[in-house]
């Protein structure tokens, strides 16, 4: 089994490894493209994101700076938008539903790494995040792995997602707890 497929499995896997370093390179470089373009050059960036993503929307508007490790595993819905500072540690697939509002500030990060020093020095992992329909995250929200935030749901700005958020909520913190139903 490649080192990618032991990524993509949420294994723990080298992240050193050429064809995943390669691929990182690939996916940096066109976020330097990107965050490099004037704001009303908006056809190019799509384009550039079009090529990054797995799968998008057709309309989305992403706000740079915009950095993601590999984007072959992120999918966009329609009308996905993210104000500025977007960062996505995609080595396991992150997907976000339909009509997703995103603060400035946010990460969603897949990756971690094991609590042993040893294994640590050596080998991550990574988890999928899954963002449902109609979901608004506040600004300087940070999503770890593996965790699903479901349908109209609203996180709260400044608030740690470490654990599955369900439909219909209003969820702050840290870490972040459901307060509200909607």
């Amino acid at each position: 089994m490649t080192e990618k497929e032991k990524m993509l499995n949420g294994e723990l896997y080298d992240s050193s490894d050429k064809q995943l370093v390669d691929e990182l390179i690939k996916a940096k470089k066109l976020c330097n493209q990107y965050n490099k373009l004037d704001v009303e050059d908006i056809e190019k960036g799509n384009e550039i994101i079009k090529k990054l993503f797995s799968k998008t929307g057709n309309e989305f508007m992403i706000m740079p700076n915009f950095y993601c490790d590999y984007g072959f595993n992120i999918k966009i819905g329609e009308k996905f938008y993210s104000n500025h500072n977007l960062v996505i540690l995609d080595a396991n697939k992150v997907t976000f539903g339909n009509n997703v509002q995103i603060g400035p500030n946010c990460g969603f990060y897949t990756s971690g790494h094991p609590i042993d020093k040893e294994t640590r020095r050596k080998l991550e992992f990574a988890k999928p995040i899954t963002i449902g329909n109609d979901v608004w995250i506040g600004g300087n929200v940070c999503v770890m792995p593996g965790v699903t935030i479901g349908d109209n749901t609203v996180i709260g700005a400044g608030s740690v997602v470490t654990k599955d958020i369900p439909s219909n909520v209003v969820a702050v913190g840290n870490p972040c707890k459901v307060i509200k139903e909607l």
